[in-house]
């Protein structure tokens, strides 16, 4: 029953993440006037990156391939998709000139709200309830996930109401969201097989199982990738603040 209830779950943010991102991405092509040719274009090619992303993280998944290694020597591919996922959206984004021009104009209100889907993240404490998932990564990637997307919703609502310390949530959210991944990730190794199973040994975590492995291997990055541009644009607004001082 649980895992009939997870994979459309996880089916069901897989499509809402993405359409999320296209949409903000819209938003800031109309903010900065680019033309409607570059932004078809632009959404186009997010939306498809975006797809085989998705086909390829689930299928690899399903096959075990994503799982952690058994050796130290092993090839992690996991971490290719958790870290190089992040490290294609961010390089394209600055490596093109609509990508430039869209992160410049983009608001820092749609960029840290999009963290609140992190709440996700519940289905990992619905998992220990039923037994299916270990607590050591439950309870920490769990709260964490919901601490992260409760930080993002505050600091947008600080931004929309002009509040003094937004400027402040804003980094709070970025650091709780960072160190949220930092936790997850190190206890799902360590709850996981692999060699730095140590923890959880009779009930292994099933996080690097499909379908909760596209937690890692899809989700993660586009939310490491919107860390990244929020920071961004955080020290981009200090760098101005500081010229005009």
């Amino acid at each position: 029953m649980f895992s009939t209830f997870l994979e459309f779950y996880v089916r069901a943010f897989a499509t809402l993440l993405p359409v999320l991102a296209v949409t903000a991405v819209a938003v800031a092509a109309h903010r900065t006037g680019l033309n409607r040719t570059s932004t078809v274009v632009v959404m186009a090619a997010l939306g498809l990156l975006f797809g085989l992303w998705y086909a390829l993280a689930a299928r690899l998944g399903e096959l075990g391939i994503l799982m952690p290694p058994e050796t130290v020597t092993g090839v992690p591919y996991i971490l290719f998709f958790l870290f190089g996922g992040t490290a294609v959206l961010v390089l394209l984004t600055l490596a093109t000139t609509a990508g430039r021009k869209l992160l410049a104009g983009a608001d820092q209100r749609e960029i840290i709200v999009f963290q609140a889907p992190r709440v996700m993240g519940v289905i990992f404490l619905v998992g220990w309830a039923v037994g299916d998932i270990p607590w050591q990564f439950a309870l920490p990637a769990g709260v964490g996930d919901i601490w992260a997307g409760i930080a993002g919703w505050q600091a947008y609502r600080a931004l929309e109401a002009g509040q003094d310390n937004a400027t402040a949530l804003v980094w709070r959210a970025n650091i709780i969201g960072l160190l949220d991944f930092a936790i997850a990730v190190l206890t799902g190794l360590m709850t996981s097989e692999g060699f730095l199973h140590v923890m959880a040994i009779e009930n292994p975590n099933i996080i690097n199982n499909f379908p909760l492995v596209l937690f890692p291997a899809f989700f993660v990055p586009i939310f490491l990738a919107a860390h990244v541009f929020s920071i961004m644009k955080l020290r981009s607004s200090a760098r101005l603040s500081a010229v005009s001082a």
